[in-house]
């Protein structure tokens, strides 16, 4: 299993949404969130919460099997793309394990 992890623009995040839930992956986390970068855009935006950080993000975080990674990255990365720099990143990490919160036990992504 892996993790996808995906930080991108916050108004594309609805193009990506539609497109994952249109191919089958229904299962996902969304959250805002401010960061840093090597991009530094013209208007970088002021952080109230944080003194280092300049640019507001959104995270999309799946867990899925091995065989969709590259179909879940590619939706992202085409439906995030705007041409421009300072589009985001995406990071696939290995998952262990998994265990549902109900039960304790462990359960494969189906």
């Amino acid at each position: 299993m892996k993790e996808i992890k995906a930080f991108v623009k916050p108004f594309k995040v609805n193009d990506i949404l539609n497109q994952l839930l249109e191919a089958g992956y229904p299962n996902l986390s969304v959250s805002m969130a401010e960061g840093t970068g090597h991009f530094k855009g013209d208007e970088p935006s002021i952080s109230t919460h944080f003194s280092i950080t300049d640019s507001k993000v959104a995270k999309i975080e799946i867990v899925c099997n091995d065989t969709d990674v590259n179909k879940i990255v590619e939706i992202i990365s085409q439906k995030g793309r705007t041409g421009n720099p300072g589009d985001g990143i995406v990071y696939v990490i290995d998952v262990e394990k998994v265990y549902k919160v109900n039960t304790g036990l462990e359960n494969g992504i189906a």
